[in-house]
């Protein structure tokens, strides 16, 4: 492979971005009611965007578009205040586009539709590739690599993939290979999903990552576009399965070549998975490490102060064990035990909280306990109340998980939801 910086960064020049992230993300209940699902918070300051943009950014490709749809406010107040750094006479650019009906008098109908209105954009930016990006996976990847596959195998589309539980491809698209990768069977959420050959339990999954040459994605599009009322005009469903007979068409399975396994890749489409892989960053030595000097994650840096631990009785004691904080919080006389604390958190006297991923600006009173949960941004948690600790309890005010995690909106406090979202 021809895996020369020099010949990575030309192709990397030469790519238009196209991050996807009007998604509703459903699955995320009332986290989602009022935002789109990329601009959930993680990880104690980031937002979901934050790591596909940030993936475009340290991969050396600066011309980025980012398709928004659904309840897109916050998400755009965020771009615009985070990721306004780079330089415009440079041709560098982290650019919005949102659903204007340039092509037709509809919404977008699906990801290629969003993508097919958008196309007078993309021929002004003429590319030579074009990497198509769902907004809200965690991971990081270096994008040099699948461009650099995609040119090296000669292929007209290159499919991102990884391996994934048997029992979970059913969310997927789950694809078929030969010998040399090349795709021969695509199946967007199968109700029975295909095993790996030599992997009964694992099944080959897209991780919503495409990468088309220019000319190929225009012609794709308009084609699909023709198909009218036969086609949900969709890259899963509709445009990689109807084009494996007829282009090449590869997969780049996303490896970890230090150890020889699939590399880190979350999908937290649901309470569940967002809630373990927020607490995933506590351990000693997490996966995706948000540490690592080489691979920053950017986003829009608040100005607030350290976080803070104050009194030492031994009845009223501020500390935090097993945790990470983010500025602004204080932490008044209160255990805070295995937990993810966003900004400007503040947990009053005698209260514990473990096991919980808390949003920014949040405030929980006196003599609370909270367990096993996640409190959206701007809650008020009255003194004294008990969350995650009697679940049917818990049901009749808040949303509770199949794995019994707990979610608490100001909603459902009845409370105002605060402003930015």
């Amino acid at each position: 492979m021809q895996t020369t910086k020099r010949f990575v960064s030309r192709l990397t020049r030469q790519t238009l971005a196209l991050v996807l992230a009007g998604g509703r993300g459903t699955r995320l209940y009332d986290l989602t009611k009022w935002r789109a699902k990329p601009a959930v918070p993680f990880g104690g300051k980031f937002r979901i965007i934050d790591f596909p943009l940030s993936n475009c950014i340290n991969s050396g490709i600066a011309q980025v578009g980012v398709v928004t749809q659904y309840k897109s406010h916050s998400l755009m107040r965020h771009i615009q205040r985070g990721w306004g750094f780079l330089r415009g006479e440079l041709g560098e650019f982290v650019e919005l586009l949102p659903a204007q009906q340039r092509i037709e008098t509809s919404w977008y109908e699906g990801t290629a539709d969003a993508v097919l209105q958008n196309l007078d954009i993309i021929r002004s930016h003429a590319p030579e590739y074009v990497l198509i990006l769902a907004g809200d996976h965690v991971y990081k990847m270096d994008y040099g690599t699948i461009l650099a596959s995609h040119v090296e195998n000669d292929a007209d589309v290159t499919v991102g993939c990884i391996e994934v539980p048997l029992d979970e491809a059913t969310a997927f698209g789950v694809m078929s290979v030969n010998d040399e990768f090349r795709i021969t069977e695509f199946v967007e959420k199968p109700e029975h999903p295909k095993p790996l050959p030599k992997q009964p339990g694992k099944a080959l999954a897209s991780m919503g990552i495409y990468v088309f040459s220019t000319r190929v994605l225009f012609d794709e599009l308009l084609r699909d576009h023709q198909l009218a009322s036969d086609s949900s005009h969709d890259f899963g469903k509709d445009i990689i399965p109807s084009i494996i007979s007829r282009l090449r068409v590869m997969a780049f399975p996303f490896r970890n070549p230090m150890l020889n396994c699939p590399a880190y890749w979350r999908d937290v489409g649901t309470i569940d998975s967002l809630w373990q892989t927020n607490l995933e960053l506590i351990g000693v030595s997490p996966e995706l490490n948000l540490y690592d000097p080489e691979w920053p994650i950017w986003t829009y840096q608040e100005q607030q102060p350290p976080a803070k631990f104050v009194f030492d009785d031994d009845d009223r004691r501020g500390m935090a064990v097993d945790s990470m904080l983010a500025g602004g919080c204080i932490v008044s006389g209160a255990l805070v035990r295995h937990s993810l604390l966003f900004s400007q958190v503040r947990v009053h006297s005698y209260s514990t909280v473990s096991d919980a991923v808390i949003f920014p600006d949040v405030d929980i009173g006196r003599h609370c306990e909270i367990h096993r949960a996640i409190i959206d941004r701007g809650c008020r948690i009255p003194a004294g109340t008990k969350i995650g600790v009697d679940s049917e309890k818990d049901r009749e005010r808040f949303y509770v998980s199949p794995k019994g995690v707990v979610l608490v909106t100001p909603e459902m406090l009845g409370q105002d939801y605060p402003h930015g979202l």
